[in-house]
């Protein structure tokens, strides 16, 4: 349709248009924006604000200017070390890495509860050229084009789509090498104290990268300037690897995600309010000690956290309530809830959202929307709060283990309980600068573990720079169970938590209709059924339907029935899931047979839900069988305590041995974490906001609290001291009745170190220990050494010019002072030694009594 020129030129603007469209994208691209972490390890001085304009000027020498580098900054860390989160391009963390000062600088990470991940299933990752995404071109194939041109046209046309298709795959690729996402950026030890130059040095180091402070301020997330330093920043991945070639950066890594894993375990633990004789009032309740919770915020408003009885807030506190969405410090804080802050800027940046509440269904605040901060929150450190239960079971007064002590929540954890590696680092930084005494956090990672040394947790490192400042951190070991080598958070210095029964139950009354009893176990706050019509459905005439995990909605047979169904399955989902399926189609109730009947995860509800043995199952089936119209009736639960219940470590507890490092136990202890009653998000089900949870994230405020109350008896007792005091006292064997404790799972059997650690928790043992296998930074340090890590990389996370005295063939992990013995693949004799420090009276005199395994001596 045009002359041979006026074709030419068209093709020849075409082929402009299509070199200029590539050069526009992947200029754009490269200037893509994503946070990066830039950890500068220790902190210089204690001047945070001198911390955190170091941060600033750092960043701004690659951004180009003060403004760019305070637009670009998320999160300063000034406090337990030096550091600085900002959003920055690839480049830009790259030249931040190669400035003087820099250890290292990372992307930002997620640690997630769980993800959807269906096309990385199917091996479609957009951050992998090895598949057929990138292989596949866009659908470069259409030969049906050529019918509608001449050949050579056809050729010249075919010639311009592949370069069209060939800039396209270029275009893609840089996007990938492009991509914004939040690193941390780990500096190691503060270098000195004023936390606003700490800041500012940040600042400096990631504009020197980013090319303005003005970009560095955009960037940066968090700057980390208190317990060490470092920051988290939104950088591509070209920036952050710039960013760790710079001096003094540690190593830069990218964010992730890590998931957030009572009215009578107390008296069950032995510190009853009604007895003088007990840890309890020994440590005046717990009075003047300051518990940090890492969470999902807190419901300030619940009556475990009043402040009846206590006195000013102690002086040493440096911290703060912030205000935001729905929470006012004025009246949401108190002398009990002295502290309440929210992280997010790393979770947002991560994400690439803004906070919208219409879209994210949390508060932009440290407020509770989930009830797990709170929960564990109350147990800690709750109030005494009278007349509490859930719908009547398990009346009594609710308290948290150290009721006098005061409560400062470090909210990290946001929708989907997604919880972002830079906002969990700034939180330790902060809990570390305002003077907490411990620090509760029910948080974890997926499995495979990471070494201690691992850039990419930061709970490692954080944990290390608290226990390095006298704060006791308790960690839950997970809900992996009961597979071996489970277990999570196993660094020495945390003290990690499995979880137990304790001595109370919820049993049910099944009454069949020829007058057989049984009895199960739910949370049924119902009425009497009386005689109803019992179901099982195998009959001849109907579709073989027999499995909890079958039963639909749709199914008309349940209507005005109580159904039996069976589970192989170890998932609580299936049975919710029946249950719910069993009241939609009009049914009366469902008693769930287990193959595996683990420690329950009892459903409460006004319709019965009842989990019986298969054992038990069977015989119910039995009846069913020999009659021509099986009647039952259930009763409402109960709440028994004492010998009517054993105590077990519960299956889902995440058990040892230890997977990075068998010679140390993990866990350390347990403690009581199944249908736990602790303060929760009030519901329109539950007005006064009670609820029973189960998990290792509900043990470890136990042991928090108990972790306090020793504190405050002994505040000079160091964390080293205070867990080998409650490892060396734990209970073996049942409290009350002297039985052994046992460890459900696959099978029930006599519980080991491996499944509980030193034993379960006893509190008042703990306070008088008379020996403790004390530990300090050096004895961390000569276990990372005997662990054979590199060198560079302890000093890193220490601080120490030359961490490894002779080398790591001159430390053996076997002699590292833990309060407990673990020999991996015992051959032959084997010699260590431990160091123990007299707690008890200045003339007592001890014997060293050994009770080996079996076959050993």
């Amino acid at each position: 349709m045009m002359g041979q020129n006026k074709c030419s030129l068209f093709l020849l603007l075409v082929s402009i248009l299509f070199f200029n469209l590539e050069n526009i994208v992947l200029a754009n691209e490269d200037a893509k924006i994503q946070v990066y972490i830039v950890y500068l390890g220790e902190r210089k001085h204690d001047d945070v604000e001198l911390i955190t304009s170091s941060h600033h000027d750092m960043l701004a020498s690659i951004l180009g200017s003060k403004q760019a580098s305070v637009d670009s900054m998320i999160h300063s860390y000034r406090h337990g070390f030096s550091g600085f989160a900002a959003k920055l391009t690839e480049s830009q963390a790259q030249s931040i890495g190669e400035l003087p000062g820099v250890v290292h600088v990372l992307p930002h990470s997620f640690y997630k509860v769980q993800t959807t991940r269906s096309w990385d299933y199917l091996g479609l990752s957009p951050y992998s050229r090895a598949n057929l995404l990138y292989d596949a071109k866009m659908g470069d194939d259409n030969m049906n084009a050529c019918k509608m041109m001449g050949q050579n046209k056809c050729s010249l046309f075919l010639l311009l789509v592949s370069i069209l298709f060939f800039n396209l795959e270029n275009i893609v690729l840089a996007n990938e090498d492009a991509k914004i996402q939040v690193y941390i950026v780990y500096l190691g030890e503060r270098k000195h104290d004023d936390v606003e130059l700490i800041t500012s040095s940040h600042h400096d180091m990631l504009a020197s990268i980013l090319g303005s402070k003005q970009a560095s301020v955009d960037s940066m997330i968090h700057s980390y300037r208190h317990g060490f330093s470092g920051f988290a920043a939104k950088l591509t991945e070209s920036q952050a690897q710039s960013i760790g070639e710079l001096p003094g950066v540690v190593h830069v890594l990218p964010h992730s995600f890590y998931k957030v894993q009572t009215t009578r375990s107390w008296d069950y633990l032995g510190l009853s309010p009604y007895s003088r004789a007990n840890l309890l009032y020994d440590a005046k309740m717990g009075d003047d000690v300051i518990i940090g919770v890492f969470d999902t915020g807190i419901w300030p408003e619940s009556e475990s956290f009043n402040d009846k009885g206590l006195g000013p807030i102690p002086s040493r506190w440096k911290g703060f309530c912030q205000s935001g969405q729905n929470f006012d410090p004025a009246t949401h804080c108190n002398n009990k809830l002295i502290g309440a802050r929210y992280f997010i800027d790393g979770f947002l940046a991560a994400n690439g959202k803004t906070f919208n509440a219409t879209k994210i269904n949390d508060y932009l605040s440290a407020r509770d929307s989930d009830g797990h901060g709170t929960h564990c929150a109350s147990t800690a450190g709750g109030s005494f709060v009278n007349n509490a239960s859930l719908s009547g079971l398990a009346l009594g007064t609710v308290r948290g283990g150290a009721p006098k002590a005061r409560v400062a929540m470090y909210k990290v954890g946001w929708e989907g309980g997604e919880v972002s590696s830079a906002d969990i680092l700034k939180a330790f930084d902060e809990a570390i600068h305002d003077g907490v005494n411990v620090l509760s956090i029910s948080l974890g990672i997926d499995l495979p573990l990471y070494p201690e040394v691992d850039k990419r947790d930061v709970i490692y490192y954080g944990s290390f720079h608290a226990v390095a400042s006298g704060i006791i951190t308790v960690c839950s070991g997970g809900n992996s169970g009961s597979a071996a080598g489970t277990v999570e958070d196993v660094a020495p210095w945390i003290i990690t938590v499995a979880a137990s029964t304790m001595d109370r139950s919820f049993p049910t009354t099944i009454v069949l209709g020829n007058n057989q009893k049984f009895t199960g176990q739910s949370m049924y706050v119902g009425k009497d059924t009386g005689f109803v019509e019992l179901f099982y459905k195998d009959r001849n005439d109907l579709e073989d339907q027999r499995y909890c995990e079958d039963i639909s909605s749709n199914d008309t047979w349940v209507a005005g029935k109580v159904v039996l169904c069976f589970t192989l399955e170890a998932d609580e989902g299936g049975i919710k899931e029946a249950q719910a399926n069993v009241l939609k189609a009009g049914g009366l109730g469902l008693i769930a047979a287990k193959l595996n009947f683990k420690a329950l995860s009892l459903y409460y509800d006004t319709t019965p839900c009842i989990q019986v043995t298969f054992e038990t199952g069977t015989q119910i089936l039995n009846y069913i069988r020999s009659t021509s119209d099986p009647k039952v009736r259930l009763k409402p639960t109960k709440t028994y305590t004492g010998k009517y219940a054993s105590t077990y470590v519960a299956s889902f507890s995440s058990r040892g041995p230890n997977s990075l490092a068998p010679a140390v136990l993990k866990p350390d202890i347990a403690a009581p974490g199944v249908d736990i009653l602790a303060a929760y998000v009030p519901s329109e089900d539950n007005l006064r906001g009670y609820a029973f949870e189960s998990g290792t994230s509900m043990a470890t405020p136990h042991v928090a609290g108990i972790a306090a109350l020793l504190k405050s008896m002994h505040p000079n007792w160091s964390p080293g001291a205070i867990k080998s005091a409650l490892i060396t006292t734990a209970w073996t064997t049942d409290p009350y009745s002297g039985e052994p404790i046992f460890a459900r799972g696959d099978i029930t059997k006599i519980a080991d170190p491996f499944d509980y650690g030193g034993g379960v928790t006893n509190p008042n043992g703990a306070r008088n220990p008379g020996l403790v296998y004390d530990m300090g930074t050096q004895d961390y340090i000569n276990y990372l050494c005997a662990m054979g890590y590199n060198e560079s990389s302890i000093k890193h996370l220490a601080g120490k010019s030359s961490p490894c005295h002779g080398g790591s063939a001159s430390h053996s992990i076997l002699d590292i002072n833990l309060p407990s013995i673990t020999i991996p693949n015992l051959k032959g004799s084997v010699t260590l030694k431990r160091t123990v420090t007299n707690v008890g009276n200045a003339n007592s005199k001890y014997q060293a009594i050994v009770d080996p395994p079996r076959d050993y001596h």
